[in-house]
């Protein structure tokens, strides 16, 4: 024995080495066989697994250049971070972008842009920009809503992004006085720091169901009425990631605050299926929305993927001959979004926020519904010239998520759904959650929020408009080809938004309060 240790402290360091890369190599060859690199290279194949593991890092910074990756360029990036931070969000020598490639987005400027009076209130407060609509206006809900913000928090759940993130989101809206949109895992305390919120549940009620899974009303009376904060309610039918797929939740990671929030039982897998079990068609969905509005008081919303339209058709016409129906529609791009999901939904199910929003909005205004319903527009719509093409095609206000998520120290690493996120805004990781000093992150994303605000109204006004809500389809190019092929939006999508009823900031100012609630009166 005394030989064999006496032999052992002996070997050098690099004999170490050698013993461990042949302990290695007779592994790869002897028993595994998951790899068949590794087995045909021992040692040397888990080189080309590791450079593979690290190719994303690997282009982000070193290979792909300022415009090329997605889902967000290094430019749309910086730009956000930039704005986020107060930092110069300019750039210089002019755009680097291939302004002639497909769907690139020109606005057309006014001869003379929109002067501002001296009391005018963006004279006062450069991102004063509420929404032009009030939601549940028409229904004439007990509390109507009108966003103070045209940019708000999409809808992203406690559970997929963490405490800390929540928490800098809902502050940062309260500085930035916009609203904040739960997602579907229920109200959390971290939602309730201030900020108006949205409560948003899907087919699971997280927050809102009974022991059985099924929707509660009694449940979200006492939400409602416990948290004033909750200006309106959003039922999900479907999210641009993955549209018409459930979900489960495994038990190993519902921890007990998760099971208090959502409601569900601690360790056990909960199932999220595709269809709801509160409404079986559209007609029982219109009636589901109306028990809602009645029993809240609240405007009540839905919030949907854009693929076939033939519900949608049958909706229109129940709205049109009973006077009832939704008080605004969320329509999710097919490009979102924060979730995981399959490949093949992620990129083949649903159409793009342009394709499914024309189709949309066309079809509501061939029913003449257009006045009464707040539009919002949910897919890479947060930067100004984009809002720009919304708005001029009928949004009346935007959610952001994955811009949101960057204002707070997200760096695009596309991990999220492994729990492993590094900034700490997509993990439950409480090491990773360090990272994130709430003070900070909502600062920036206030400042994000302002900073958008502040460049699309400079937009609106070199336009020749006071609002965006003002812009119309005419004002807005796209290219399709050449410049022989560029068509004015209107002509892309053959339609021609309805007029936005607008008298004017001044009036939007008496209405809302600038530092807290929106007027409802």
């Amino acid at each position: 024995m005394d030989t064999i240790l006496n032999f052992l402290s002996n070997i050098p360091w690099w004999g170490w080495v050698l013993i461990a890369l042949a302990l290695v190599a007779i592994r790869d060859i002897f028993f595994q066989r998951a790899h068949t690199i590794s087995h045909n290279y021992p040692i040397v194949g888990h080189l080309r697994y590791w450079l593979e593991s690290i190719g994303p890092e690997m282009r982000q910074y070193f290979v792909a250049n300022n415009r090329e990756e997605l889902p967000f360029n290094r430019i749309e990036r910086s730009w956000i971070y930039a704005s986020a931070k107060k930092e110069n969000n300019y750039e210089g020598f002019g755009t680097d972008r291939d302004i002639y490639a497909h769907q690139h987005i020109f606005i057309n400027n006014a001869m003379m842009p929109f002067k501002i009076p001296e009391n005018h209130p963006n004279h006062l407060d450069k991102t004063f920009l509420p929404c032009a609509k009030i939601m549940g206006e028409f229904n004439k809900r007990k509390k109507p809503y009108r966003p103070a913000s045209v940019i708000n928090v999409s809808a992203m759940s406690f559970g997929s992004l963490s405490a800390k993130a929540i928490e800098s989101l809902n502050k940062g809206v309260k500085m930035a006085n916009a609203y904040h949109n739960t997602g579907e895992g229920g109200l959390s305390p971290y939602h309730c720091n201030g900020g108006d919120v949205i409560f948003h549940f899907g087919t699971g009620y997280f927050g809102v169901r009974d022991k059985n899974g099924k929707f509660s009303m009694e449940k979200l009376v006492k939400l409602v009425e416990d948290n004033p904060f909750v200006r309106a309610i959003e039922v999900k039918l479907s999210q641009g990631a993955k549209p018409g797929k459930g979900g489960v939740l495994p038990g190993a990671k519902i921890t007990k605050e998760i099971a208090e929030i959502r409601h569900v039982e601690l360790g056990k897998d909960v199932l999220s299926p595709p269809n709801h079990s509160a409404f079986s068609n559209v007609a029982e969905m219109v009636d589901f929305i109306e028990d809602i509005a009645k029993a809240t008081g609240l405007p009540v919303g839905i919030k949907a993927a854009i693929g076939k339209l033939d519900q949608w058709e049958e909706l229109a016409e129940i709205m049109k001959k009973s006077g009832k129906g939704p008080d605004f529609i969320t329509v999710d791009g097919g490009e979102g979004g924060t979730g995981a999901a399959p490949p093949s939904f992620a990129d083949h199910v649903s159409l793009p926020w342009v394709y499914g929003f024309s189709d949309l909005y066309k079809l509501f205004q061939d029913h003449g519904l257009t006045e009464r319903i707040v539009f919002i527009g949910s897919g890479k719509l947060g930067f100004p010239a984009k809002a720009a093409m919304a708005f001029a095609m009928g949004a009346d206000c935007i959610n952001v998520a994955r811009e949101a998520m960057m204002s707070i120290g997200c760096i695009q690493a596309q991990v999220c759904h492994t729990n492993r996120c590094p900034s700490g805004v997509a993990t439950q990781s409480k090491w990773l959650q360090n990272g994130i000093d709430p003070t900070l992150k909502s600062a920036r994303l206030a400042q994000y929020f302002k900073t958008f605000r502040k460049e699309f109204i400079e937009i609106t006004h070199a336009a020749g408009y006071e609002h965006p809500c003002q812009f119309k389809m005419s004002d807005v190019d796209i290219n399709v080809d050449d410049h022989n092929l560029s068509k004015e939006l209107s002509r892309t999508y053959r339609y021609e938004k309805t007029p936005v009823p607008f008298n004017g900031m001044q009036n939007l100012k008496e209405c809302v309060y600038l530092g807290g609630k929106p007027n409802t009166t």
